[in-house]
């Protein structure tokens, strides 16, 4: 198939590589601090305030400005000195996908807008900064095997296009029970099944994997994620807003609780944490928000 556009230089090539590297270094990962307006609006009403751009901002310079012990990656608006987010932070990401709408004719699928003009958009968020971005697509989760069948697919179109893989990377939900179901399975079992799928169907040029939270808490995320990266099968690649309240003067303890659940995960990633049992009540409530529109 003819290239769209031009083939990637060595050089554009091995920046690509770089930057996928430097974010899946030991015991780091990405802070997904780009929600939109719509996708945040539901967390402050869990603690009483109002979804204001004042509020959202807030509290993305809270995680955002932490201490030394967490490297956040991720930017947009500015702190309270007027700095912007992308030069508070060294690495940043920005987020290419616009709405997403029903397929005509399939049984809940949906397609994502923005392919048209993605590239003039590529070029001003790299203008403006940004070394990385993300894509993504909702699949319907209610039947199986969702994971393998969509990531076949995926790899197949990058295959079909030419598609730099040692320049991406790939950001999947576990495999976990579906939100509906009771029955509650090992966080080995999910590891298992999660490491089994992405085997079968991703490709080992791909530098590394990072995860979604999905509809796990904060603390059954990170043991998954322990259990992931303990789990034996060959890997060929590499509660913070309740603390917040939406009140300025905790700017302190959630900037704790964030670095604790970072360091969590950083362990995670290598597994080696152990959980401590006393993650706090927000830390164990499902991430998960139900017929949510994005």
């Amino acid at each position: 198939m003819p290239y769209q556009y031009p083939e990637l230089t060595p050089e554009q090539k091995k920046e690509l590589s770089d930057i996928t590297h430097l974010v899946m270094a030991l015991g780091k990962g990405i802070l997904a601090a780009d929600e939109s307006p719509g996708s945040i609006a539901k967390w402050p009403q869990s603690i009483g305030t109002g979804n204001k751009e004042e509020n959202r901002r807030f509290y993305r310079q809270l995680l955002l400005t932490a201490d030394g012990r967490v490297n956040p990656c991720m930017g947009g608006q500015k702190a309270d000195h007027g700095r912007p987010f992308p030069q508070v932070i060294k690495s940043k990401g920005a987020l290419l996908k616009r709405e997403w709408f029903p397929l005509a004719g399939t049984n809940g699928e949906t397609i994502t807008q923005g392919l048209d003009g993605l590239s003039e958009r590529c070029a001003q968020y790299k203008k403006d900064g940004a070394d990385f971005a993300k894509w993504r697509c909702p699949s319907p989760s209610w039947k199986m095997p969702t994971h393998c069948k969509v990531l076949a697919a995926v790899y197949k179109a990058l295959s079909y296009h030419h598609i730099y893989l040692e320049g991406t990377l790939l950001k999947p939900n576990m495999v976990t029970p579906g939100q509906a179901c009771t029955q509650k399975f090992p966080h080995e079992e999910i590891a298992m099944v999660t490491v089994t799928a992405l085997c079968h169907n991703s490709s080992p040029a791909v530098p590394g994997i990072t995860f979604l939270s999905g509809a796990l808490s904060e603390e059954e995320a990170s043991i998954s994620l322990n259990a992931i990266n303990k789990c034996p099968l060959l890997k060929p690649w590499a509660s913070a807003l309740k603390a917040w309240g939406g009140k300025k003067e905790n700017k302190k303890v959630v900037q704790e609780e964030h670095i604790k659940r970072a360091l969590a995960n950083s362990l995670a990633s290598q597994g080696k944490y152990t959980p401590s049992g006393q993650a706090g009540a927000a830390a164990s409530e499902s991430l998960v928000i139900s017929n949510h529109a994005y």
